[in-house]
């Protein structure tokens, strides 16, 4: 076996592990510290030799070429010398000197090298080889020193080599268990002869040390590291078990691939979201003011249509804005006739509490969203070619402490289908064509846009009239003195008509936009799912924009004219109208168009295939939906409870129907930067329009006279105001909080201020990880080139050498012979 020169430092492995050993580390190193000098000399002195005896083997290398071509050049197939320039039929003493002297050949002298070089050594004049191989049976990227390669047939050098490993092995041997299996570890050898080793070390008799020999303030001392290292590996495995569809997750990912699971992570993404804010809200909104109730009149029947439309026995309940006081909320002093008696009493300002509550509930979200949009892009637009992570994964991607058969065969479909991804991204070719095949292609996506846009403007349009007629109907209805039950329950019914035609404008549209790509034919999966990805969010933003016109427009601004006393609980009425909706036609989605459509193609059509899981159409809706609820939080405190209830329901219903309805992908694709994207969504036009929305009811429009925390105020930022003038009143200290609320809360300067903060921020991160990643393919090619101009140079020297090679007597002879033969 050859030599290997590898570098690898025992001493810094176990600084590594930071496991104390039982004996001391020093006593153990300094017994390789004589073998270790005798290496060096020998290094020393074997380079010596060889560089002395160059000129005699270039003399007889030159003398003899058909031998020395005979030795070093046999066996390697004409294939190889006729690909690779690199394989000669012989290499001069010159070429082998100059890469011996190479740094990537020298490398290795350290500790952990020099113990592997003892047994390599002995096994090398084991075998007595008697040629010196050739540079070409290595591989490139890893060829080990030429330096090491020399013929051993001296006896003296063989005893001296067998002495080196015998006494390796006693040192082993005088080890514990441990610190011996730790050692062995630590040395860069094959598994066959590290077990070799390890046999010959147990084999010997001599001594080895005992339970009994380690104090008992050590035993009990490793006793306490053994038991707090098991408790935490506990601890971190239930931790892991904690994680929310861990399971699920990665049964997904085995069947369907990254990009069915993107959709899912994203789906658990926003179930952590509404739960920070329902947490917050809970907190400081609605258990405070659940404990002190506002007297209200007596509340209407629950005729079941509630449910529905929210209104009715829930307009009066702590779900909506009017139902928030808007006076301080303060502790009775029960039992006590003099209020001094009573000390300290507790104090709540509503108004003040709601108003900084959606703002830091606002504001945390957003920075919890940059920086989740930051991280995730310095994560995904990392430099990672196909080629290399396709070997990262075949070679390192197995966990070998899996036991489970279960989590064995998640882990099996895990790899196959992320293999197959990778695989195919390798195998994807850029097909080029004529200019006519782009201009047709071209007018071909130009026409499929064209409709696109078309229909989402003339759906944008259609809903703006259809609420616009729906709110002179409401009108007319209020004029009308009818209050009988009927028409009451109609009059409720008819609040379900604008939810009903948008939902179904969100059902029916994205089919069609599926539809009008099929005549696109794009080649690459994930290009085609980001196409359809912007047709829904063209759509989505549409809508929305027409529906927050809508509210703030016609309603906010005329809130008489339809009778309504509190058209904040309205309007928090509809986006709870809208966000039911939503869930209910996302399931008649599902099952009609995933379960019934897959009985149709198996028992009709007599098919195999099933629908592929539309992640463009599904990933959007979740946006849809959580641009509805952060809409509400104003309007509607308890909102992120529905969508907390509605996203658990939704995972668990599209899991199962993705098992038993969907197939995978027939192309596999790597989804790399599909979370990236669905989070940028989520923080610009869903989060930012939201956040604008919110802002500008706050600040400009006028709030309910007669209900809600901000009664009897201009605006709702008032609040805030009214409440620094009365700090500075009661104390004349804090005057300046006026002239701070004043100059930088009412000024919407430093509003957009932060906002273009956030948005530098977003902009110089991306900024600097794209220069980062063109700066890592500038080094991989850079390494790439210098890969071939090594090709180049060993090539040019052999060449060089040949031709400036000096012709001895001996050549000339041998040359006249053959010619006289011929």
């Amino acid at each position: 076996m050859a030599a290997r020169s590898v570098s690898f430092d025992a001493d810094a492995h176990f600084m590594e592990t930071g496991v104390e050993s039982p004996l001391d580390e020093d006593r153990v190193h300094d017994s390789f510290t004589q073998l270790i000098h005798e290496q060096s000399r020998d290094l020393s002195h074997t380079e010596t030799m060889e560089m002395n005896s160059f000129d005699l083997e270039e003399e007889t290398r030159d003398d003899f070429p058909s031998l020395s071509c005979a030795d070093s050049c046999a066996g390697v197939p004409e294939e190889a010398e006729l690909t690779d320039p690199l394989v000669e039929t012989c290499w001069s003493t010159a070429t082998l000197r100059v890469l011996s002297s190479m740094p990537s050949r020298t490398i290795g002298r350290s500790r952990g090298a020099i113990l592997s070089q003892y047994y390599n050594r002995t096994m090398q004049m084991c075998r007595r080889r008697q040629s010196r191989p050739s540079i070409r049976s290595f591989s490139r990227s890893a060829r080990p020193s030429i330096c090491g390669y020399r013929v051993e047939t001296d006896a003296a050098n063989f005893d001296r080599e067998e002495n080196k490993r015998e006494r390796l092995v006693n040192n082993l041997q005088n080890l514990s268990e441990n610190d011996r299996v730790r050692m062995l570890r630590a040395i860069p050898l094959s598994l066959h002869e590290k077990r070799e080793l390890r046999l010959s070390a147990l084999r010997k008799p001599g001594r080895s040390f005992s339970r009994n020999e380690i104090p008992c303030c050590s035993q009990l001392k490793y006793y306490i590291i053994i038991a707090f290292r098991h408790s935490w590996y506990s601890w971190l495995s239930f931790l892991s078990s904690l994680q929310l569809w861990q399971t699920a997750l990665k049964r997904v990912s085995g069947r369907f691939g990254t990009g069915v699971l993107s959709y899912f992570v994203f789906l658990r993404t926003l179930l952590f979201f509404n739960v920070f804010l329902l947490l917050v809200l809970c907190l400081f909104l609605v258990v405070p003011q659940a404990v002190r109730p506002p007297s209200l009149s007596a509340s209407p029947h629950l005729y079941g249509l509630e449910l529905l439309t929210g209104a009715g026995y829930f307009a009066d309940s702590v779900m909506y804005y009017g139902y928030y006081s808007n006076y301080t909320l303060t502790k009775a002093c029960n039992g006590a006739r003099n209020q001094t008696s009573c000390g300290f009493h507790l104090s709540y300002n509503m108004p003040l509490a709601y108003f900084f509550t959606i703002g830091a509930a606002f504001f945390i979200t957003c920075i919890i969203l940059v920086y989740s949009m930051s991280k995730s892009f310095g994560q995904s637009f990392r430099i990672d070619r196909s080629k290399g992570l396709l070997a990262m994964k075949v070679f390192c991607s197995w966990d070998f402490k899996v036991t489970k058969k279960s989590s064995v065969r998640l882990q099996r479909e895990n790899i196959s289908i992320q293999l197959k991804e990778l695989v195919a991204e390798v195998n994807r070719k850029e097909v080029k064509s004529s200019l006519l095949q782009r201009l047709s292609a071209f007018s071909i996506q130009l026409l499929a846009w064209t409709i696109c846009v078309g229909s989402t403007a003339g759906c944008a349009y259609a809903i703006y009239c259809f609420s616009e007629h729906m709110h002179k109907d409401l009108q007319i209805r209020v004029r009308s003195s009818s209050n009988t039950k009927e028409s009451l329950l109609l009059k409720e019914a008819s609040l379900l008509a604008l939810p009903v035609a948008v939902s179904s404008i969100n059902l029916l549209l994205p089919g069609f936009f599926n539809t009008v790509a099929w005549m696109e034919e794009y080649d690459s999966p994930s290009k085609r799912n980001y196409v359809a990805i912007f047709r829904n969010l063209m759509l989505k933003v549409s809508l929305l924009g027409v529906l927050c016109y809508h509210w703030l427009g016609r309603v906010a601004l005329e809130p008489k004219s339809v009778g309504l006393e509190c058209w904040e609980s309205f309007v928090g009425q509809e986006l709870y109208r809208f966000l039911l909706m939503d869930f209910i036609f996302t399931s008649l989605d599902t099952f009609f168009g995933e379960f019934l459509w897959r009985l149709f193609s198996q028992r009709v059509l007599k098919k195999e295939r099933k629908p592929v899981f539309d992640i463009a159409r599904n990933v959007l809706e979740l946006i849809y939906g959580q641009t509805i609820a952060w809409l509400g939080l104003l309007f509607t405190p308890l909102l992120p409870v529905v969508q907390v209830i509605k996203l658990l329901f939704l995972f668990y219903m599209k899991k199962t129907s993705l098992m038993r309805n969907c197939q995978a992908p027939r192309k596999p694709w790597r989804a790399s930067q599909m979370t990236t994207f669905f989070i940028t969504l989520l923080c610009f036009p869903s989060f930012l329009g939201a956040a604008v929305c919110v802002t500008y009811t706050m600040w400009t429009i006028k709030p309910s006279a007669s209900c809600g925390p901000f009664q009897g105020l201009n605006t709702m930022f008032q609040a805030g105001k009214k409440w620094v003038e009365q700090l500075a009143k009661d104390n004349p200290r804090l005057t300046w909080l006026t002239w701070a609320h004043t100059y930088l809360v009412e000024n919407p300067f430093f509003l957009f201020l932060a906002a273009g903060i956030f948005l530098i921020v977003i902009y110089f991160h991306s900024q600097v990880v794209d220069g980062q990643r063109k700066i890592i393919e500038l080094l991989q090619e850079q390494i790439e080139n210098e890969g071939e101009d090594k090709k180049f140079l060993i090539t040019r020297l052999q060449t060089i050498h040949e031709q400036k090679r000096p012709f001895s007597p001996r050549r000339v002879r041998g040359a006249s012979q053959e010619s006289s033969f011929s």
